[in-house]
């Protein structure tokens, strides 16, 4: 055997190994060239057998009539660009006179068998510019996020879209959130997540975990504020609510409304404000939203219309004070009584891990698009962390949060402490982080004489 029959057996050899064990590495070795060539050659063919070609214009056939020139083929869609990723191809085209949007993202699925990729997804750009984001390989298999990731305040990458691209939890363009999942579904690490990428934010972040607790509690270092149970959940909340109108009447003393002021100073929300007077923007985690909404007596029955109440007053009124919320539960359906509805028409990003029953799928996504709640229900429970997210658009997605242990996020609400702000209506629920004679770390919740 020669040399070079040798080294190219070592080649292949390689690429087989690569693709079956490191398919990222597999891709940025061999898997893009190969993909790019695969493209380009195959492109007028495929794009004649999935019906995104017009027939020739009436001039042309006239012309080709009147030089007695064969008739002309049907035309693709140009390509304007043509551009690898780390996990693929982004293949931009210029849509033919007659083309819609909507032919292209029907044929997604056909694309991806004639190029032979993993995935293919669409988007329209702008009129007439649709864009393929093609991936070479199964990314959320084994969730990596990018090294480079576009950072702004209130702004938190979470998890990995399926076309290889980030996504964020952006709280001043989507200010309320929904996340269900059933148990083992990954919401957890979702969670984990969203406060680990908050911890070096400056935001106060409360949470309401009724599970004594055991989800939340353990990362007390950066909260503001914590709850664990329905009766301090409540004061808590109603605490949020006075703390909002105090935030309102701060911007209506700050607005400066006259004929000397231009518009893009008037103050109305906490964005506006002065740095220096500018209140921190709060962020509610509220762990187990069912927790919240079931009663056993009268009493009981009272406390739960007060919380959903004071939620939504919350959703409604709280994103010009700078309070968001994020929404979890396993469960989330109408029998969790009244206002439950209502408080769900106020959350506009919408997350679904995998749920036991369409309902919670259709409380999430059926407002927004029938096919994401088909996605929801499908998702296997041998895929913990895979979700789907969307939103009031219809846009929808599916997502996997790069898994992250208990034990690294309480690293990071640690080494973030320091950068927990002090807000007064909260001070009587902020938590104490008391050491014990083991050296071990006991949670307390703070109470209103010590505050």
């Amino acid at each position: 055997m020669s040399r070079v029959s040798v080294v190219l057996l070592l080649v292949v050899a390689t690429a087989l190994v690569l693709r079956w064990r490191r398919p990222a590495w597999y891709w940025m070795t061999f898997g893009v060239v190969l993909s790019m060539l695969r493209v380009l050659v195959r492109y007028a063919s495929v794009m004649d057998a999935c019906g995104l070609t017009v027939p020739p214009s009436r001039w042309r056939l006239a012309l080709s009539r009147m030089t007695d020139r064969p008739v002309p083929e049907a035309r693709a869609p140009r390509i304007l660009r043509l551009r690898p990723t780390r996990t693929g191809l982004v293949l931009r085209l210029k849509l033919r006179p007659g083309q819609d949007a909507f032919d292209v993202s029907a044929a997604t699925d056909r694309l991806r068998h004639s190029f032979g990729m993993y995935g293919v997804t669409a988007r329209e750009i702008r009129s007439g510019v649709i864009e393929l984001r093609m991936t070479g390989y199964d990314v959320l298999r084994r969730v990596q996020m990018p090294a480079k990731i576009d950072r702004a305040p209130m702004r938190v990458p979470v998890a990995l879209r399926e076309d290889g691209s980030v996504h964020y939890r952006d709280y001043r363009a989507v200010p309320h959130g929904l996340t269900l999942g059933a148990t083992e579904s990954g919401k957890s690490v979702y969670q984990r997540n969203l406060v680990a990428g908050l911890a070096a934010q400056d935001v106060a972040l409360v949470g309401i975990d009724c599970k004594q607790g055991v989800e939340l509690f353990p990362l007390a270092c950066r909260f503001s504020a914590l709850a664990d149970d329905q009766d301090t959940a409540l004061e808590l909340l109603e605490a949020l609510v006075s703390h909002m109108e105090s935030v309102y009447q701060l911007v209506r003393e700050q607005q400066r409304i006259n004929v000397n002021v231009p518009d893009a100073e008037i103050a109305a929300d906490i964005w506006d404000l002065a740095e220096e007077l500018r209140p921190p923007p709060v962020v509610v985690l509220v762990d187990e939203v069912a927790e919240l909404a079931l009663f056993a007596s009268k009493e009981e029955e009272k406390r739960r219309d007060r919380i959903i109440t004071a939620l939504v007053r919350l959703a409604q009124l709280g994103r010009a004070a700078g309070i968001y919320l994020e929404i979890c539960g396993q469960r989330f359906g109408s029998e969790l009584g009244k206002g439950i509805t209502m408080l769900r028409a106020q959350l506009t990003g919408r997350t679904a891990h995998r749920v036991n029953d369409e309902t919670s799928a259709n409380m999430a996504f059926g407002d927004i698009s029938p096919d994401a709640v088909l996605a929801a229900i499908q998702i296997p429970a041998d895929a913990p962390g895979i979700a789907v997210a969307g939103d009031s658009t219809g846009g929808w997605s599916r997502i996997r949060a790069p898994h992250t242990s208990l034990r690294a996020a309480v690293n990071l609400c640690n080494k973030y402490a320091d950068r927990t702000p002090d807000v007064p209506a909260l001070a009587p629920f902020r938590p104490v982080v008391a050491s014990s004679t083991s050296g071990a770390l006991t949670l307390n919740k703070a109470s209103t004489a010590a505050a």
